[in-house]
């Protein structure tokens, strides 16, 4: 028998016409979407207001290739890490983070990255694959279902800073955010998302252009070209002139002002040529700062900076009324940070291709 065709890549109109070729009548194929999308069910079986007849037929046709959270590791912190094995045995992780007034998901969008940024530990994983739109849809749900099941409250937020650069994948993560938001899928606010990039500008523009209502953040790291290019090789495709370009071109059309996602490390980035170069760049759009502690991934050159160094960072873009806030890091214990999601299970996961 051919292989089964993966339900959930099927638009609505796409589920009708197939179903409505398969002799059933076309509201089925409604059902059918909202199981599958607002409901979240993992099987034909889960499907209990279709009779017998036609979940066996759906079984006959077609898959549903959803994620399995393979492991939680609970921290200190309350935050929860998630192995998230896909339906070819790959597996990314996903992070709960939860404080008194929100809580947030953390999902992947890639298996791996391919943008060899020195610092990360998911850099040295390479990239495998792009996730798939409900791939990246079901770990939204399954850190939902955390939330709820753990800690009694809603999901509020959502970040696309887990494994993957985001913009490399973007009809996908597209096609998820859009589920996500919809009424058929999560119903979430765009506004209670935000997608971080490691400054693609010709995406950046892309996204400005479809009209995109989702926040965004930016891992700058250095406001000086030939530093930045030694911590992240984008930048030398990908120049801090045209960065700026694009993210003024963002907030023309969106209106919505860019987050810099800035670690300070010691010896590396925390001169005062390092704070000045960082002033002048946020002088030239509307944005705000996110000063963020390091992870350590090994005993190697990154380590965290002096608290008055990060100090001064905050003193100095305050002191011309840009928004700067010190944000410390949750499941460190677990390698759940930012910039540890390395996937330590990986290496043992046979796959084919």
């Amino acid at each position: 028998m051919a292989s089964k065709t993966d339900i959930r890549a099927l638009k609505l109109e796409e589920l009708t016409e197939k179903l409505v070729a398969l002799g059933e009548k076309s509201f089925r194929a409604k059902q059918v979407y909202e199981w599958l999308w607002n409901k979240g069910a993992r099987t034909f079986a889960d499907m209990t207001n279709l009779s017998l007849e036609l979940r066996t037929r759906l079984e006959e046709h077609f898959a549903i290739n959803h994620i399995h959270v393979d492991e939680e590791q609970r921290s200190e912190d309350g935050t929860i890490k998630n192995a998230v094995k896909l339906f070819d045995g790959r597996v990314v992780e996903s992070v709960l983070i939860p404080t008194e007034t929100r809580i947030t998901a953390c999902i992947s969008s890639q298996v791996g990255c391919s943008l060899d940024c020195t610092f990360c530990a998911t850099a040295r994983l390479k990239r495998m694959r792009n996730l798939n739109p409900d791939e990246i849809y079901d770990q939204v749900v399954a850190i939902r279902q955390q939330a709820e099941l753990y800690y009694g409250r809603p999901l509020t937020n959502i970040v696309l800073m887990g494994m993957g650069e985001p913009l490399l994948n973007y009809n996908n993560v597209i096609a998820a955010i859009d589920k996500i938001t919809s009424p058929e899928g999560l119903g979430m606010s765009p506004r209670r998302i935000t997608l971080s990039t490691v400054g693609v500008t010709k995406m950046i523009r892309k996204m400005a252009d479809d009209g995109v209502k989702f926040k965004l953040a930016v891992s700058l790291h250095s406001a000086i070209d030939e530093k930045r290019s030694k911590l992240m090789p984008i930048n030398e495709t990908n120049k801090l002139s045209d960065l700026v370009s694009a993210l003024q071109y963002w907030y023309q059309k969106t209106g919505s002002r860019v987050t810099f996602e800035y670690v300070v490390w010691r010896g590396i980035n925390d001169g005062d040529e390092d704070i000045r170069a960082l002033v002048k760049l946020c002088k030239k759009l509307p944005c705000k700062v996110n000063l963020i502690e390091y992870n350590p991934i090994d005993a190697g050159p990154y380590q965290q900076a002096d608290a008055d160094r990060v100090a001064a960072y905050q003193n100095a873009l305050e002191a011309v009324g840009i928004v700067a806030k010190v944000r410390r890091s949750r499941g460190k214990d677990i390698d759940a940070a930012c910039g540890q999601l390395a996937n330590k299970n990986l290496a043992v996961v046979p796959v084919e291709g």
